[in-house]
């Protein structure tokens, strides 16, 4: 999918895609302002506790590190948002560091995917959608399962297109 042109990684999305990159761009985006709890799972994965064993100095750590990286993954989703095309299909050309960006955001749907997913090490991909398949194929954890998977797909193409 993306490849190395002119000093830039270039991918063609169709309009799908497009949507589903919105989507979860934006849904991270939304967790990480309207919607950011401590006690929501997915925020503990994005902001796992420094010091799992002293609650204090964690949380003296997250007073003065937690706006600045909330921030930035706020940033590297709007990195995705910015590049894509408005409506349709298309052509996305990326600098080395907005490409570095997608990689950040991509993980950090991926984790975000993965905890609402119940996605552990181990997993099998595969036999997880699979399963689903043939639970019932129109299910939203079909969908959410594919999502995770093209997420995983997409990130590994850009990643090898940086190292290339």
């Amino acid at each position: 999918m993306f490849h190395r042109q002119a000093g830039r990684y270039v991918a063609t999305f169709a309009v799908d895609e497009v949507r589903v990159l919105r989507k979860v761009a934006s849904e991270v985006v939304g967790l990480l302002t309207d919607g950011f709890d401590h006690t929501d799972p997915v925020v503990g994965r994005l902001f796992p506790a420094v010091y799992p064993d002293d609650a204090a100095t964690t949380a003296e750590f997250r007073r003065y590190t937690e706006g600045d990286l909330k921030t930035a993954k706020i940033d590297q989703a709007g990195a995705i948002l910015a590049a894509l095309p408005e409506e349709a299909g298309g052509e996305v050309r990326l600098d080395a560091e907005a490409a570095e960006a997608w990689l950040r955001a991509l993980n950090d749907a991926r984790l975000a995917m993965g905890v609402r997913l119940e996605i552990k090490d181990g997993t099998d991909l595969g036999e997880e959608l699979d399963d689903a398949v043939a639970e019932d194929p129109g299910s939203s954890r079909v969908f959410q399962l594919s999502v995770y998977a093209y997420l995983g797909y997409l990130q590994e193409s850009l990643l090898n297109a940086l190292i290339d």
